[in-house]
């Protein structure tokens, strides 16, 4: 059997840090060895199955909880009109364990309920830690728990597709994905939006504040119940229905999952919630974060372990889903959260400022994900690009299966923004695109939520600015809007056909959606009207927008049907005179010229010895192009080289015949 080459053996630059590596992946295995049950990690991860609300076989309700700090706890709600009486007491079992058990007449499904916990000087109403739905009031606003356990339970019809090795991601958020001006529900979404999706050719689908959250606005980053799906789109046998409706087009449902912190609300999150700040949490400083104002988890506590993975399991479980982008890994593994810092050297990754603790549990999520279902996507979204993060943990990684190339969003925008078209660099762009670790695998992409929410623009707001309330009827006539449409195509294409291993689009994006996200909140009027997708742009034969569709639909067909992404790609020429970039991937040439004004003939550049068929030309009519070149025109190499007419802001792609 041949021994596995560790991450420090092919990059001479973690050699320093090999003893550090080692020591921290023995400390893991320890704890994954401790974790386990009869050699399982998943058989030893089962909190949800204990805690919480069950049904039994018999038709009995048991409800358990974990509050060490308690001396006594009652079941408050609607069936004792919220008192606290001897018959919904908890008993407690010791360990900072409680529980009831009740005959089935005394809770029925859809029943509202809460725990009253008193502690030494104190006590008040509390959220159970490991409720699985959490409803909020109309009127008063108040969140409470509810009994969830339907008589018919949903039906699965579909198994998990395939994995996807090469993920081609849309990234989406329930609440504003109608066009409505409205928190949109799980089923509009499936009815409306998925066969977008699919028609699209995305493969996989990645969703937004699906944990329930007290704010709308927070974009279900401020997370108070992690094992609760969100209420205000629907049902938890609805979002089943969406999971498997998206399976049966054999697309993915990955979920952003919030690990990193917790909401500071008391009333509906777990602060204080037996009375103790560090029940689940670091104390003092520490268990509070300075930028966002939540609870940061102590990792290195084994109840915070067991919660969060077993959090994990029961996504999987309940909801089938096929894995996960965890959010705000920066914040989790240093413990200043990377907050200012701007990372410079490897001692970054592996001195004291790292939370090692935070590392241990990462690993442990990934492999518990794995373990359950070994196709699993897991996504790490950090910026400060800590190595062997998304290595395999048997090299000495933490085990992602990817990470989020997140410069090369703020790559765009700094082009964008700070230099003219004639001070784009070919050379610059193709170094920035492809320059990631090959121990490592990536999602690239050109812009995700963060650059459409509020406050930021998007790449085609950012190219076109006011002109886009004006000038995206076909009929009308702007250098700016021709410009702007030209360069969001070559853009896209051009992250795509670099990105390392897959790629992510926000929804809405793919046409370019006019406009920010705004939730709505007290500086807006409470209005809806940022919070949606106008889907209705992206028809007419008579707006732009369309044809920006058109594109996106073929630029995401060419990577899954060429399995492009499958082989790196390899540059031919980045000619920093002409705007020239051309590279080949697999059997594809990808050509793009940038130059504002100047269209080349006969554009020579070494490449393969063969034929060559034109598949994709950027600046066709069906992409709001000029068609200045012909679709299906073939090229023949001569002494090892290739000519081509290459218009002035335009991509080819040719394939090998």
């Amino acid at each position: 059997m041949m021994e596995k080459t560790m991450i420090y053996q092919t990059d001479p630059y973690l050699e320093p840090f090999k003893e550090v590596i080692d020591r921290r992946h023995e400390r893991i295995i320890a704890l994954r060895d401790r974790f386990a049950v009869r050699g399982s990690l998943s058989h030893g991860i089962n909190n949800h199955l204990y805690y919480g609300m069950h049904r039994e076989a018999d038709g009995s309700w048991v409800f358990r909880e974990w509050a060490p700090n308690a001396n006594r706890m009652y079941l408050i709600g609607e069936f004792n009109n919220w008192k606290r009486t001897p018959a919904y007491e908890l008993k407690p079992l010791g360990n900072g364990n409680w529980e009831i058990r009740l005959p089935s007449m005394f809770l029925h499904h859809g029943v509202l309920y809460k725990l009253f916990i008193e502690w030494p000087g104190g006590g008040g109403e509390r959220i159970p830690a490991y409720a699985t739905r959490a409803v909020q009031d109309p009127e008063s606003k108040v969140f409470c728990a509810q009994v969830w356990a339907p008589e018919q339970p949903y039906v699965w019809k579909h198994r998990r597709p395939a994995a996807k090795k090469n993920p081609l991601i849309y990234e989406c958020h329930i609440g504003m994905s109608s066009e409505e001006e409205k928190v949109s529900t799980f089923s509009e979404f499936r009815e409306n939006v998925l066969p977008r999706i699919a028609g699209l050719g995305y493969n996989v689908i990645q969703i937004m504040a699906l944990q329930e959250h007290p704010y709308y606005g927070s974009f279900g980053y401020q997370v108070s119940n992690f094992y609760a799906l969100s209420s205000r789109f629907g049902t938890p046998e609805e979002f089943k229905e969406l999971v498997d409706a998206a399976h049966a087009e054999g697309i993915a449902v990955i979920m952003d999952i919030v690990h990193s912190h917790s909401v500071d609300n008391i009333a509906e999150g777990l602060s204080l919630f037996d009375g103790r700040e560090d029940l689940y949490f670091y104390s003092g400083p520490q268990g509070h974060h300075p930028a966002w104002g939540s609870r940061c988890f102590d990792y290195g506590k084994d109840e915070t372990k067991y919660f969060l993975l077993s959090n994990c399991k029961f996504w999987m479980d309940e909801y089938h889903l096929d894995g996960f982008r965890f959010d705000g890994v920066t914040s989790m593994l240093y413990w200043d959260h990377g907050l200012g810092k701007a990372f410079s050297g490897y001692d970054n990754y592996f001195n004291e400022g790292v939370d090692e603790n935070a590392v241990d549990y990462l690993a442990l999520a990934n492999m518990l994900i794995r373990e359950i279902y070994p196709g699993a996507i897991t996504i790490a979204e950090d910026v400060s690009g800590m190595a062997g993060l998304a290595a395999p943990f048997e090299r000495g990684g933490i085990g992602f299966g990817y990470r989020m190339a997140m410069g090369i969003a703020d790559h765009w925008i700094k082009w964008i923004k700070e230099k003219s078209d004639e001070q784009w660099s070919p050379g610059e762009i193709w170094y920035e695109l492809t320059n990631k670790r090959d121990d490592e695998r990536t999602i690239s992409y050109a812009e995700c939520h963060d650059q459409a929410l509020v406050g930021d623009k998007t790449i085609i707001f950012r190219l076109m600015d006011k002109e886009m309330y004006f000038s995206m009827n076909k009929d009308s006539q702007s250098p700016i809007v021709d410009r702007g449409i030209a360069l969001h195509k070559m853009i896209r294409l051009v992250t795509l056909a670099t990105a390392g291993d897959g790629y992510l689009n926000f929804m809405g994006n793919e046409f370019g959606h006019p406009e920010w996200i705004d939730f709505p909140r007290e500086g807006n009027g409470w209005s809806y009207k940022y919070a949606r997708r106008q889907w209705s742009l992206s028809e007419p034969d008579y707006l732009r927008y369309k044809y920006l569709k058109n594109f996106d639909k073929a630029i995401i067909g060419l990577a899954k049907e060429g399995n492009v992404l499958s082989e790196k790609p390899l540059l031919l020429r980045a000619d920093e005179e002409k705007k020239v970039l051309i590279f080949i991937r697999k059997s594809y040439i990808f050509a793009f010229n940038f130059h504002p004004v100047e269209s080349f003939a006969d554009y020579g550049f070494e490449a393969p010895e063969g034929e060559y068929r034109l598949v994709l030309d950027s600046d066709e009519k069906s992409y709001d192009g000029f068609s200045r070149v012909k679709i299906g025109e073939r090229h023949l190499t001569s002494q090892k080289t290739l000519k081509l007419y290459l218009p002035s802001r335009c991509a080819l792609v040719l394939k090998k015949v």
